[in-house]
């Protein structure tokens, strides 16, 4: 049986048809490189981190996991004193399929959470696939939460209050993040925010087979940034947890979870499930699942309805975990 695509919200598919020429749903292992270099990436290095001067902005360099290089931390502040005590942690993790981006990558949607939850933001660097596959990038992550948490009255912030947080790659990072400092009884945490997640190396949900070749991020591109983080592990039985988080039997004991997604794109059924699989473990999530919501479609197209609906959910969400 053919598995036809849901359509895309009537807004977003104005501004997927905009792009369409330049923003391809595949991506080859040989196209890497040119997209690392690509103009796009550059220009995140022009963006005013310090939303005209609300933030104090400061790159450190901080130990990566043993044996293993520094990584680089981008640190956001608040500049003006606290509103009361020590502000809460929003630790970032960027997206890119594993395979691209840097510690700018998203952060504007951290950032606007922070201004108006008084929080500090920690955007964590980490060494990219394929040329470091699996363990690398969720070790340097790990590396870089412990730092945070073990420096943050450094930071004028609270151990007690970190939130890890986001997008695609991001945001399975993330949920592996959470399992490893759950697992290894590393730094508390508060909640998780798991953005459009990419969670199952297996990429043979029905909703990767939809989406095959329409929308952003595609099964052909998909099954590119799983094959450059596990190789020839990639959809095979062992595969671990800490990389493929769907991968988990065991998915007790973890922070609260905010789980979101389009109707309308390859992560889909992986993000339902994993967001089913948390109740079912006894634990708490909140998921949305946004109608016609192609991958990422609130940061390309920001003034649709539904992009608003969803980043007004992440901050209701955030304020009620945070009490903000």
């Amino acid at each position: 049986m053919t598995l036809v695509p849901p359509p895309f919200d009537p807004e977003l598919a104005a501004a997927l048809e905009l792009v369409k020429d330049v923003l391809t749903p595949g991506l080859t292992l040989e196209e890497i490189d040119g997209i690392r270099q690509g103009p796009g990436l550059q220009l995140l290095a022009a963006l005013d981190l310090t939303l005209d001067g609300f933030f104090e902005v400061e790159d450190r360099t901080v130990p990566g996991p043993a044996g293993a290089p520094e990584i680089s931390l981008l640190i956001c502040r608040p500049a003006a004193a606290p509103r009361s005590g020590p502000r809460p942690v929003i630790y970032h993790v960027h997206g890119g399929g594993m395979v691209i981006g840097t510690n700018r990558v998203g952060v504007d949607a951290a950032l606007g959470w922070a201004k108006e939850l008084d929080a500090v933001v920690v955007s964590v660097e980490y060494r990219l696939a394929p040329e470091h596959p699996h363990p690398a990038p969720v070790e340097d992550v790990y590396a870089g939460l412990v730092w945070t948490a073990g420096h943050a009255a450094e930071l004028g912030a609270d151990p007690e209050r970190i939130v890890i947080a986001g997008a695609s790659a991001g945001g399975g990072l993330c949920a592996g993040l959470a399992l490893l400092a759950r697992d290894r009884e590393g730094p508390a945490l508060i909640g998780q925010v798991l953005l459009c997640p990419m969670l199952d190396d297996r990429n043979d949900s029905p909703s990767t087979h939809q989406m095959a070749g329409v929308g952003v991020w595609d099964r052909t591109a998909n099954e590119t940034g799983w094959t450059a983080l596990l190789g020839d592990l990639r959809g095979g039985p062992d595969v671990p947890a800490y990389a493929a988080p769907a991968r988990a039997e065991d998915l007790s004991g973890l922070p609260p979870a905010f789980l979101d997604v389009g109707s309308a794109e390859t992560f889909r059924d992986e993000v339902v499930a994993y967001a089913s699989r948390i109740w079912q473990a006894g634990g708490v999530a909140e998921l949305h699942v946004w109608p016609g919501g192609f991958h990422g479609f609130d940061g390309l197209a920001p003034q649709a309805a539904v992009s608003q609906d969803a980043r007004a959910a992440h901050l209701r969400w955030l304020r009620r975990l945070l009490g903000s």
